[in-house]
């Protein structure tokens, strides 16, 4: 069966890339493969006998399938099935069966299991046919009807129904609080209070979610997934359909984009499988643009903050309370008010987070969860408190900043945000602001200048590496990790090529396959530090093996490995290279096709548990707005990151300036509207939902501080920078429109409406 599944060679760097080292600028070595369209995805495998699967969804927010009529689309064609809950093959019946590896506390959706209707948009049938375009008429024909219940998806009118997350999802740490911010906040002689709001947004990657099951004569499974992880897929797959896992194999080499959309399987995975496993064929089934935004969304969320002040500008009271939407099955939680509490130097401290149950899909993971709603409230509540005080929002951030950890009472790891302000500040200019709101005017437009701290954790997680060095030369190094487009095939290639002096196109990283060694699930930045730091680790272990062999040779002699070089594909005592042996050489003389060395990744538990690990960040904004359209324009843009030691220049800039295009997108443009008539999510399709175009988007600036965090990254010194970059973009945007303008606009997105109206328009509060 595997040979009639295309070639999926793995991207490695055109020759005369040559030699690499940490903080280079290197273009992607899939680069080529996607621009020329040789990047297979999961909805382009193709497969022998492969049939069509197009998903039916409900159109009603909650209650119970009554019927479902499939005679009409049983008619059409080249229909071969249309499974239900009522025909579906069997699945397993408990929770835990469904429970991926970051699953959040509560009972798991499970496709087509019973007649349950949990939200608006859920899949109910699925229709599968010879061909797509059967399918998809067909599924058109399919006529469910409902038994109705009451339901709710208004947020903002149920806060009184908010209650403490049950049973925590992995990595969740509940609020604290320290001192007494009630009563310092009484007694404070500076002081503002205020509700803030943001909207839900959806993911939209270009790549929809697909999955293609390709059945084998043995019924083995190869599935081709959009996915952030093929081992948590896997994973997935065996436990709902009571599969050895020996039957399962997930691959994922080319991941259009997903940012946490893709980090738990999504419905047309099980989908798939059922019409495999029922016809005992290949199935794919692909998502359309209409069902993405049936599922993956950020949760909609209301905040309270009060902070006060000394006169002089020091902070006596931080208090941060949240609240947001989950589903009925589960306790989806974010770390969205933590950030107050380690952010800002203060002694008073009061966090408080709570979930609302709402008939809709359980929200996911959106690029720095939970902080991008959560320091974008913090961070508009200090620029307002910054102009109570008549300070420099800058120098009142310097102010209050915090050498470490006031929440916890623990030492960073490392913190070079001083740096970031520094360097952001000059390069934009910041030293020019005037103070004063509407100060600032271009024709019919007025400008303003704002500013925001961005914060996110630093996460080290398990992994296992694979090195194998061959005869020729060339070093593979594998391991199960994912490629969502920032850049892992590239600079795992270049960490291995540095730790062990090849040139980087002798170098190929393998990702993407269930099958390949223990890799987390690509979420949260962690990938450089974890599987990073296990191919640094497996090439270490690769060194000492070649120096063993190399020390049969009188130069090598009783040399450590501190002692010698690997370079240009060769072993060399220091200053030595005349003395130099090919690696090849050394596996010719030893007899030797490959050798292999295996490395498992941990964390330094005992030391990071004494620290506070984060990366952080300064962003800088201008905008030009329009009183009389109220349209915003974000026209400068400058963002100085501390993310440990960078190791590909070219992929972490693009990294955050990504990221500040999804942060001006977030605070300008992104809101999916509900009509709560319906519950029903109305703005589902690319004309209604506004995302950012380029025409919206200014020059990005990225600037790194010199920074090493060896409590991170023992290997790299690395920290991630995938998530940073668009902590703080959505508040420095706010901050900039109130100095251009003088209105305080407390929610996301900042739309005309708003910038003409105001917040008191937008019904937020209890």
């Amino acid at each position: 069966m595997t040979d009639l599944i295309p070639d999926l060679r793995t991207p490695t760097a055109p020759e005369g890339t040559g030699r690499v080292h940490s903080g280079m600028a290197v273009s992607r070595t899939d680069g080529r493969a996607k621009v020329t369209g040789t990047a297979h995805y999961a909805a382009e495998i193709p497969a022998p006998d492969l049939a069509y699967g197009v998903v039916v969804s409900g159109t009603v927010a909650r209650g119970h399938i009554k019927a479902i009529d499939t005679e009409a689309a049983r008619g059409v064609p080249g229909v071969i099935d249309v499974i239900t809950h009522e025909n579906r093959p069997k699945m397993r019946g408990n929770d835990l069966a469904y429970k991926d590896m970051t699953a959040p506390g509560g009972s798991p959706f499970r496709p087509l299991f019973s007649s349950r209707v949990f939200w608006s948009g859920q899949p109910v049938a699925l229709v599968v046919a010879e061909t797509f375009e059967a399918a998809r008429h067909a599924a058109s024909l399919v006529r469910v009807t409902y038994d109705i219940e009451e339901h709710d998806t208004n947020l903002l009118a149920t806060l009184n129904r908010a209650y403490k997350p049950r049973p925590m999802k992995a990595g969740f740490t509940p609020p604290g609080s320290k001192g007494d911010a009630d009563q310092a906040f009484a007694t404070a002689p500076v002081k503002i209070e205020a509700e803030y709001y943001n909207a839900v947004e959806h993911h939209n990657p270009m790549e929809m979610f697909a999955s293609t099951v390709v059945y084998g004569e043995d019924g083995h499974l190869i599935i081709y997934d959009k996915t952030q992880s093929s081992q948590n897929s896997r994973w997935y797959v065996s436990h709902v359909f009571g599969l050895s896992k020996n039957k399962v194999t997930v691959r994922n080499p080319y991941v259009g984009g997903a940012f946490g959309s893709g980090l738990r399987p999504q419905y047309q995975l099980p989908l798939a499988v059922m019409g495999a496993l029922k016809l005992k064929r290949s199935v794919r089934v692909v998502l359309t643009r209409q069902q993405m935004f049936s599922f993956g969304h950020r949760p909609e969320t209301w905040h309270k903050i009060k902070l006060a002040a000394d006169r002089d500008g020091k902070l006596q009271a931080v208090w941060h309370e949240a609240i947001q939407e989950t589903s009925r099955l589960e306790d989806y939680v974010e770390v969205v008010v933590n950030w107050s509490g380690q952010l800002y130097a203060c002694d008073n401290i009061h966090l408080g987070y709570q979930l609302v149950e709402q008939d809709r899909a359980t929200p996911i993971d959106m690029r720095a969860p939970g902080a991008a709603h959560g320091v974008h409230a913090l961070e508009v509540a200090m620029d307002e408190l910054a102009y109570e005080l008549r300070m420099d929002p800058l120098a009142f951030r310097l102010k209050n900043y915090a050498e470490h950890n006031h929440l916890e009472d623990k030492p960073f790891s490392s913190k070079e945000l001083r740096q970031c302000y520094r360097l952001g500040a000059e390069r934009f200019g910041w030293k020019d602001r005037p103070v004063e709101p509407r100060s600032m005017r271009d024709g019919d437009e007025l400008v303003g200048w704002g500013m925001a701290t961005g914060i996110w954790d630093s996460l080290v997680m398990i992994a296992r590496v694979s090195a194998v060095l061959h005869a020729d030369g060339r070093l593979v190094v594998s391991s199960a990790a994912s490629d969502i487009g920032t850049g892992t095939y590239t600079v795992m290639a270049m960490i291995a090529a540095e730790r062990l002096g090849l040139p980087l196109e002798r170098v190929t990283f393998q990702l993407g396959d269930s099958t390949l060694p223990l890799a987390p699930v690509e979420g949260g930045s962690s990938h450089v530090t974890t599987v990073g730091g296990g191919v640094a680790g497996a090439c270490d272990k690769l060194k000492a093996t070649l120096l063993k062999l190399a020390q049969k040779a009188p130069a090598f002699k009783g040399l450590k490995l501190k002692d010698v070089e690997f370079n240009d594909g060769r072993i060399h005592p220091h200053g030595q290279p005349e003395q130099g042996i090919l690696l090849s050489d050394l596996l010719a003389q030893a007899g030797r096709e490959r050798i292999e060395e295996k490395y498992l990744m941990t964390p330094q538990m005992l030391k990071q548990r004494k620290f506070s690990r984060a990366v952080h960040s300064a962003v800088f904004v201008e905008v030009r707005v329009n009183e009389r359209l109220g349209m915003v324009r974000v026209t400068r843009a400058v963002s100085a990151v501390a993310a440990g030691r960078i190791i590909n220049a070219k992929t972490a800039a693009s990294q955050v300036s990504g990221a500040v295009v999804w942060g001006i997108s977030q605070a300008l443009h992104e809101e999916t509207f509900t009509d709560h008539r319906l519950g029903r999510f109305m703005n589902h399709n690319y004309a209604e939902y506004h995302v950012a175009v380029n025409k919206d988007i200014p020059a990005i600036e990225v600037i790194f501080a010199d920074e090493e965090d060896r409590i991170v990254s023992k290997q790299l010194g690395a920290k991630g920078v995938g998530e940073i970059g668009i902590v703080g973009v959505a508040a420095a945007v706010a901050n900039a429109v109130f100095h251009a303008t003088g209105k305080r606009l407390r929610t996301t997105p900042i739309t005309p409406d708003k910038v003409l109206l105001g917040d008191h328009e937008v019904p937020v509060g209890k």
